[in-house]
């Protein structure tokens, strides 16, 4: 099965999902937006529409699309419109990318019962949308913590990612 999610930085999620048991792969890659085949350069100019994003191919016997989607609200910020931290664009939008009217429905389920339980301290701005085009993005942006990890921007927003994944969801990590 397939899930996709755009929550700024493709690099900070890839980290995340790619340690994930029942996760098969994970590819980095642009989604959502009205150029093909667009470049990372024309993405972050924000004049193509795309978010940068995940597509994660996971095995749904080990890990729900459910446990992805929490997933994925614990490792960025759903409240902020167009932004994750320092990242700042349309690009860096938060969204979910469904592949079928149950992941569809699941979404919109967790982000009701998040606002309702006011888990987060602003209403979540998350959009939820049908899976369009996703577009790999270029072979240097694949996997790019494992092979940059020591770089300022992977030690400063991916790395306390890391620990947080670490610590918080060892039982889930492979």
């Amino acid at each position: 099965m397939l899930a996709t999610f755009a929550g700024g930085c493709f690099w900070c999620l890839e980290a995340v999902f790619e340690r994930l048991k029942g996760v098969e792969r994970v590819v980095s890659g642009y989604v959502g937006g009205r150029v093909p085949n667009p470049t990372y350069q024309a993405v972050c100019s924000g004049a193509t529409g795309h978010a940068e994003a995940v597509q994660i191919s996971f095995d749904p016997a080990v890990i729900s699309y459910r446990k992805l989607l929490e997933l994925f609200f614990a490792f960025h910020d759903p409240t902020t419109l167009n932004r994750q931290g320092p990242d700042i664009g349309t690009q860096y939008r938060s969204a979910i990318f469904t592949h079928s009217a149950e992941q569809e429905a699941e979404a919109r389920q967790l982000i009701r019962e998040l606002d309702e339980a006011g888990r987060f301290p602003a209403p979540i701005v998350t959009r939820v949308a049908a899976a369009s085009t996703f577009y790999p993005a270029e072979d240097y942006h694949q996997q790019y913590y494992q092979r940059n990890g020591r770089q300022p921007y992977c030690q400063a927003m991916i790395s306390p990612k890391m620990a947080h994944l670490r610590a918080q969801y060892a039982s889930l990590l492979r």
